[in-house]
Parts: C-alpha cells; sequence; structure tokens
C-alpha cells in the first residue's frame, strides 16, 4: 500500500506500544517517518524501519521541552523536507493516586506529558503543516477521556482536555486545510499498561477485571490502533475531523 506516498509523519512516544505501532504502519502505507521519544530505544525501532528500505529517523525528545518541539519539527522538515502528520501519543498512566492524597507534583506532571505535549505539538508542528497547505493530526486520547476510573482522576482530566483541545483546533485549523481527530483506545496490551498494573497490589486480579471489562473478552493490540492511525492520517478519512475515533473492544458501549 501507498496512500501515505509523499507524506511526512511525526510520530512521539515511538519506542513501544502504540507509538512504534503507528510508525511502522504509517511507514508500511509511504509515508516517511519521523520517531520521537525520551527513550533512546526508539533508535533501534527506526533502524529495524530503515532495514526494510523505508525512510525513516529518530530524534530524542521530551514533549514536556518546548525546545524539544522546536527541534523535533525542525528535523522532521530538514530530513524529509514537509511535514504533513503528526501523531500526539506520548503519554503516562501516572499511577494509583485518590483524590483525598493525590500530589499536586503527581497532577502536574500527568498533565504536562498527556495535555501540555499535546498543545506544545499543535503548536509547533501547526504552522509547518499549514504553510504546506494542510495535513492530518491524530491526538491520542484514552477511553478515560469519555468516561472516569476511581484512581486515574488526573489521567482522565489530561485525556479529557486531549478530547476537546482536539475539537477546538479542529475547528480552529480546518480553512487551513487541516484535520485534527483523537483516537480512543480501549486497554490496549502495550508496556504502559503492563507497567502501571504491575504497580498495583491488586494488578493480576485488575488485568482479569479490566478484560472482562471489554466485550470482545481481550486488551488490544498496538497494531488496531496503528491501523486506526493511519486511516485518520490518510486522504480516505478527508472528511472527518474534530472527530472522536473510539477503538476499545466495546468498552464505553455499554
Amino acid at each position: 500500500m501507498a496512500r501515505l506516498a509523499g507524506k511526512v509523519a511525526l510520530v512521539t512516544g515511538a519506542a513501544s506500544g502504540i507509538g512504534a505501532a503507528a510508525a511502522r504502519r504509517l511507514a508500511q502505507d509511504g509515508a516517511a517517518v519521523l520517531l520521537t521519544d525520551r527513550d533512546p530505544a526508539g533508535e533501534n525501532v527506526a533502524a529495524s524501519l530503515a532495514a526494510g528500505g523505508t525512510s525513516v529517523a529518530f530524534c530524542g525528545h521530551d514533549v514536556t521541552a518546548e525546545g524539544d518541539w522546536v527541534t523535533a519539527v525542525g528535523r522532521a522538515v530538514a530530513e524529509f523536507g514537509r511535514l504533513d502528520i503528526l501523531v500526539n501519543n506520548a503519554g503516562v498512566a501516572g499511577g494509583n493516586h485518590t483524590l483525598l492524597d493525590h500530589s499536586l507534583e503527581a497532577w502536574r506532571q500527568i498533565m504536562a506529558v498527556n495535555l501540555d505535549g499535546v498543545f506544545l505539538g499543535l503548536r509547533h508542528a501547526g504552522p509547518e503543516m499549514a504553510a504546506g497547505g494542510g495535513g492530518s493530526v491524530i491526538n491520542i486520547s484514552s477511553i478515560l477521556g469519555k468516561v472516569g476510573m476511581a484512581g486515574a482522576a488526573a489521567y482522565c482530566a489530561s485525556k479529557g482536555g486531549v478530547t476537546l483541545l482536539t475539537k477546538a483546533a479542529a475547528l480552529e485549523w480546518a480553512p487551513l486545510g487541516i484535520r485534527v481527530n483523537s483516537i480512543h483506545p480501549g486497554f490496549i496490551d502495550t508496556p504502559l499498561v503492563s507497567n502501571a498494573l504491575a504497580g498495583r497490589d491488586d494488578g493480576n486480579e485488575m488485568r482479569v477485571a479490566l478484560m472482562a471489562a471489554h466485550p470482545v473478552g481481550r486488551f488490544g493490540l498496538p497494531r488496531e490502533i496503528g491501523d486506526a492511525i493511519a486511516f485518520l492520517a490518510s486522504d480516505e478519512a478527508s472528511f472527518i475531523t474534530g472527530a472522536e475515533l473510539v477503538v476499545d473492544g466495546g468498552y464505553t458501549a455499554q
């Protein structure tokens, strides 16, 4: 498939999980891809894609640091000549915090990565995309940006913020030819989810309960979110902006 031939994508949090799967699928569809992450393991993901003949590069990137965004966007343009697709995927689970003892420090750290990082991506990638005549932004929210979960107030608030930030950006940027949409994954079998569960005393029981909460009876696969990202990035989604694409195995249908 080459439905993204000639396009250039920047994918944050691309060292593993959904970000790595998104980078693979976008590259498979013909896009040149800049993978970014704080984790240098992203270099290995980029190398494996390059070995398959795709145009990729890796850039170390803390999405909470504005200077890193300037560097990442500049690197995408320097390497590949333009920027057409932004996947704001980087995020943190943040652990289990009850509101009665939730620290402001933990709250701000979750917000900084999950919400501020998306804002900074829009702020710095948007002008480059507009200058190139348009593009597609895909913000990775969550089912917990649509429904709540006890012990995850900051995460829910951050992902809910991504949902409405996406809609506001879609309205502002429609005249610029930039589509902005959010994807709301259910629980996906990624290191982020595994590490969050491992940090709980009841992690095994929680995993079983969460799987059962998905009518399809399992966690999602990173590839399934990568497929949805590639669809929204493509011209097949040319009339879709400001939308919430829920990919959750039926979790929020109940």
